[in-house]
């Protein structure tokens, strides 16, 4: 027999309570039973070839998308991203969207730039820059939805996953995890 904080008595005698040493079987119940915060799935999506565009209006960035259907409506879906990218140019100023279906999801209030625009002038034609992004999104829905990432170059030609000189490769990655509510 053990006992609890309070000294009380109280016997173990459900597997649940191995999984919480030192835990009353009620409170070991209780854990067992919880749903919220637990990752429900996870898609995610590999980039492994280049792209470029010198276009200064958003286009979709072929190869960072990722599709999940919720099971609950109350869930949220985690969204990470990592996009590996470069310029042509000494000098790079990209900008890039998340977007849910034809929604843009991560962007500020009051308008103006991007929330993932990016501009440096540290010899970017050599470099390889990294540029992650998270987002907490809350589809409300149980229907298929769709994530995706646009990109425009605000000079010169961005490419994503080889530097501006093609010394450097890299990959980009998009993953998507449903976490209840």
């Amino acid at each position: 027999m053990a006992v609890t904080a309070a000294g009380t008595p109280y016997v173990e005698s459900s597997d649940n309570v191995a999984d919480y040493p030192g835990v009353s079987l009620a409170l070991a119940n209780h854990i067992d039973g919880l749903d919220i915060g637990k990752v429900l799935q996870v898609v995610s999506e590999t980039k492994t070839d280049t792209f470029s565009t010198s276009s200064s209006s958003f286009v979709d960035l072929t190869g960072l998308t990722a599709t999940l259907t919720p099971v609950s409506t109350s869930s949220k879906v985690l969204i990470d991203v990592v996009i590996y990218f470069a310029s042509s140019a000494d000098s790079v100023s990209a900008k890039f969207n998340l977007l849910r279906g034809a929604t843009n999801i991560a962007q500020p209030s009051g308008g103006g730039q991007p929330a993932t625009a990016f501009g440096t002038s540290v010899s970017a034609a050599l470099a390889l820059f990294a540029l992650p992004i998270n987002f907490l999104d809350s589809p409300s829905t149980v229907s298929a939805v769709t994530y995706k990432i646009q990109i425009a170059a605000a000079s010169s030609t961005v490419y994503v996953n080889r530097g501006g000189n093609v010394d450097r490769t890299s990959i980009s990655t998009i993953t998507l995890m449903e976490i209840s509510a």
